[in-house]
């Protein structure tokens, strides 16, 4: 489809250049007569009707045999002629087509980059977009539970304008991998459009960075507020970043940053909050750890599989906390609060991301108990369905041959499922995953009690990804982003099946990325302790020694504006 941006050529100007052409040929083919005309002559023997012999005695000068060369003077000048005119012609309309101004078909500027760049610039922007979000979500928890949620409501409407924008943007990304549209210039508009919209995500986000900064105290003299984007960006970033508004402006949210009590003030405020709840968490990963140890007894091991090393990360990310939230105590005390308050932002970052962590165990553990429940009700109900398909009860759509296949199918993943809860430990995830998709694959069968069993696998598929994307963010790229959130979207619309095999898709395509990045600074000399994975955790933004300037709530301009001055308090 041709875009509504395109105008075609004005139909008077069309003509005019028709006729330009028309004359430019008429030209040329009379210069060419000129010159095949002697040459069509020059063998003749009566090529003029012939005087009397007489006559021609008579003649005052003699008879020239063949044709001389002033013959082919006048034709060959006029040939050349109407060649030049046609290439003059021809140039002139090419020189007025690249520098007109009224509506044609303009070629595109060289600063358009070419389809390879522009999806390179539309996968940074959507990961930059996913981690500005992801951050904000973070640092925003932090500020509701001191102030509440009526007070923050400009920031959560920002941060909720901004998350979908970036849903959108994937949604443009996956049906642009899925290959729609397929015209070239609709696929360039529609990467355009997903730069465009994490650009809007991005500066929903800015806009009320400086008023929250303000709100927590932060605002020392402006310079917290002083965001751009920061030295770690990439090319990339810096693109993506180019729609978001200027550091400086204030959103909504300054209407509520009253008077804050002072950086001191505010500071210590925030410290109280993180320190509860770095409390409360390091209770939670020794009862963390136990569950899991309980699961590995009553399970089979895939069945605790997606949350191996939770709690070793769990406390990782604690140890590092606890080293930031009391350096930001120390930066305050003595007076500093630039370092203070960048020490503070990584330190909830961490223990954000513990919390992460720690839930997912505790969140499978409720699951497991939950699926183990209902696995032999959802197993005898999916017999039931199946013998009903099989003596004809049961309504398909299925030709003979494709439903005695299935029926053949289904009759082996309930019986292997059958089995399994005779025979001791299991995984009652997986069971209700394999009965609800043999239910599936009948076409007809699979309502009720199936359809329960299969939204709750759907879930802990898509929270399973979720939390691995979320604390392992400094890795994953934009493939996995996107699956996720198209596994969100399924499960919003109720489509549970679609959403946990996306959501498996979107796990295993993070996992992949994480392998191939590594674990940075791992053991090196004078590492701070949990600095890796603060780096591998999107918590700080910089692979250095340092670990570089901590994530904090904003878009592409202003979440790393924590780092002004850093490196003259470090």
């Amino acid at each position: 489809m041709t875009s509504s941006l395109i105008r075609g050529r004005p139909r008077r100007a069309t003509a005019h250049i028709r006729m330009r052409v028309a004359h430019a040929v008429l030209g040329a083919l009379a210069g060419a007569g000129w010159l095949v005309l002697p040459v069509m002559t020059v063998d003749a023997h009566d090529p003029v009707p012939t005087a009397s012999a007489s006559a021609v005695a008579s003649a005052a000068a003699p008879e020239q045999e063949g044709t001389s060369a002033a013959d082919l003077v006048m034709p060959l000048v006029a040939g050349v002629a109407a060649v030049a005119l046609a290439g003059y012609g021809y140039v002139r309309r090419t020189r007025r087509a690249r520098t007109r101004t009224t509506p044609g078909t303009v070629p595109a500027p060289p600063s358009v980059p070419i389809p390879a760049d522009s999806e390179r610039q539309a996968r940074a922007a959507l990961r930059l977009a996913d981690d500005c979000v992801r951050t904000s979500r973070e640092e925003l928890s932090f500020v509701r539970e001191r102030f509440g949620d009526k007070r923050i409501e400009p920031f959560a409407q920002a941060l909720r304008a901004a998350e979908t924008e970036l849903s959108a943007a994937f949604a443009i990304w996956r049906q642009y991998e899925g290959g729609v549209p397929e015209e070239p210039s609709a696929r360039r508009q529609a990467l355009v459009g997903v730069i465009g919209r994490c650009a809007e995500a991005g500066r929903r986000l800015d806009a009320e960075a400086p008023a929250l900064d303000r709100a927590r105290g932060f605002d020392v003299d402006g310079e917290s507020l002083r965001g751009a984007v920061g030295p770690e960006a990439d090319g990339d970033e810096r693109v993506a970043a180019e729609g978001g508004v200027g550091a400086g402006q204030e959103g909504a949210g300054a209407e509520i940053s009253g008077t804050p009590e002072g950086a001191e003030g505010g500071i210590r405020a925030a410290l109280v909050v993180a320190e509860g709840r770095f409390r409360e968490l390091t209770g939670r990963v020794v009862t963390a750890q136990r569950t899991l140890a309980a699961l590995h007894e009553s399970y089979a091991p895939t069945a605790t599989g997606c949350v191996t090393g939770y709690v070793e990360q769990a406390k990782d990310r604690l140890v590092f906390a606890t080293a930031r939230l009391n350096e930001a105590r120390q930066a305050a005390d003595a007076g500093d609060s630039l370092r203070a308050a960048r020490r503070l932002r990584a330190g909830e970052g961490a223990v954000a991301q513990a919390g992460v962590l720690v839930g997912g165990v505790e969140r499978l553990s409720a699951q497991l108990r939950e699926a183990a429940g209902l696995v032999p009700t959802v197993l005898t109900g999916a017999e039931e369905e199946v013998a009903a398909l099989r003596d004809g009860s049961g309504g398909t759509s299925l030709t003979a041959g494709e439903l005695h296949a299935r029926l053949a199918h289904a009759d082996g993943v309930l019986a292997a499922v059958r089995a399994e809860l005779g025979g001791g430990a299991y995984d009652p995830l997986d069971a209700l995953r394999r009965i609800t998709g043999a239910l599936e694959r009948l076409e007809g069968a699979g309502t009720g009690v199936p359809d329960t069993a299969a939204l709750l696998v759907a879930r802990s598929s898509v929270a399973g990804a979720e939390e691995f994307v979320g604390v392992h963010r400094g890795a994953v790229d934009a493939e996995a982003r996107a699956r996720l959130a198209e596994a969100v979207r399924e499960l919003g619309a109720g489509n549970a099946g679609r959403a946990g095999a996306v959501a498996g898709e979107a796990r295993e395509l993070a996992e992949r990325d994480v392998r191939a990045h590594g674990i940075p600074y791992a053991g090196a000399e004078g590492d701070t302790a949990g600095l890796a994975g603060a780096v591998l955790g999107g918590i700080l933004l910089a692979e250095d020694p340092d670990g570089g300037p901590p994530a904090a709530f904003g878009g592409p301009r202003t979440r790393s504006r924590h780092h002004a001055f850093s490196r003259h308090h470090a």
